[in-house]
């Protein structure tokens, strides 16, 4: 359909902007050294180009580079960020959800079909992994000096090397495999691992380019990985207790996914009732039971106590933070994007 005369025409994605201006044409030809090479630009746009811009044109929070941003204000940073820097933990992220939807299984991701579900799955990990390197390249290219770069690459890699021990542990265990009292300790360690990390890693970003000093990076830097801690208490709790339906619903449960309500459950139950619970999961994964009934169940033990601890560990971290570096606008403000994501997870 023909765009109407005088119509405004959509705004470009970040992330599709920076893709179309660092990896095609004679940047990407240069970037990979194939300047006596010519690659026709429709191969690019199948083999990769186009995977990837169809994935980052979907609608996401983009709360991490939020986070960039505000890490690189509340360590003093003067003006505002490179603006490619808040895109780096965007890209790694964006590269993750692909990877996840393959290893488990998922059939969509942001209100469209898994990446893996339009062209394969070869092709959608490929271009998963390399949003995991594409960073990298981009830090070398953004005039940083080279103690900037070099500080920020190790970041980047000491991130991935943690994201994918976190996300062994996720693929690998399952609530039948694990004892009552370890289970807490591998759902703290799994989500320290994947959604910590990667929070650690964007308030990390935006501090050390900021050119803040070691303490206060690190400050922030738990902060972070805090942060990350409640909101994936938040996605647990509200695969189990959202009333939303689609493909993603109780997702968890299916897979026997180690979860905050678990953890939870484990801590709060006695040993009866909680191999109660882990019984039905088996029989749901095995085909026998109806996942909604492991999800009721599950609900009715945990009660209103799943809400009340991920809000008071994310109201803590944010106190801590107010201890740390004193009352502020930039910290205000991420304390309401907390608050309206808090509502919207539940």
């Amino acid at each position: 359909m023909n765009q109407p005369i005088g119509a405004s025409k959509p705004a470009v994605p970040p992330l599709v902007e920076l893709l179309q201006r660092e990896f095609t044409g004679t940047a990407l030809e240069r970037l990979l050294g194939l300047e006596d090479v010519r690659v026709p630009a429709d191969i690019w746009e199948q083999a990769l180009l186009g995977p990837a811009r169809e994935f980052l044109e979907r609608p996401g929070k983009a709360f991490r580079a939020r986070l960039v941003r505000t890490s690189w204000q509340l360590a003093g940073g003067s003006g505002t960020p490179p603006p490619t820097l808040p895109l780096l933990v965007e890209l790694l992220h964006a590269g993750s959800l692909i990877v996840d939807d393959i290893e488990d299984g998922s059939t969509h991701r942001r209100g469209a079909p898994a990446l893996h579900h339009l062209h394969g799955i070869p092709l959608a990990l490929n271009t998963g992994n390399w949003l995991y390197f594409a960073p990298m390249a981009l830090l070398s290219r953004m005039g940083l000096s080279e103690e900037l770069e070099l500080a920020l690459t190790r970041r980047t890699i000491s991130t991935l090397l943690r994201c994918h021990q976190g996300q062994a542990l996720d693929l690998a265990v399952r609530v039948s495999d694990l004892s009552q009292k370890d289970l807490p300790d591998v759902v703290l360690a799994s989500t320290r691992l994947k959604t910590g990390v990667l929070m650690e890693y964007a308030a990390h970003v935006g501090a050390i380019a900021s050119g803040a000093a070691e303490t206060t990076v690190e400050t922030l830097g738990h902060f972070g990985m805090e942060l990350g801690l409640g909101l994936q208490m938040l996605d647990d709790l509200g695969n189990l207790v959202s009333d939303r339906t689609g493909p993603k619903q109780f997702e968890d449960l299916r897979l026997g996914r180690p979860t905050w309500p678990w953890a939870w459950l484990a801590g709060d139950l006695p040993a009866e009732r909680f191999d109660a619970l882990v019984s039905l999961s088996r029989e749901v994964i095995a085909g026998q039971r109806e996942v909604g009934e492991l999800a009721t169940a599950m609900r009715l033990a945990l009660g209103r106590r799943g809400g009340e601890r991920a809000h008071r560990h994310l109201e803590g971290a944010l106190n801590r933070l107010r201890e740390s570096i004193g009352p502020c606008a930039d910290l205000e403000a991420l304390s309401e994007d907390i608050a309206r994501m808090e509502a919207s997870y539940v």
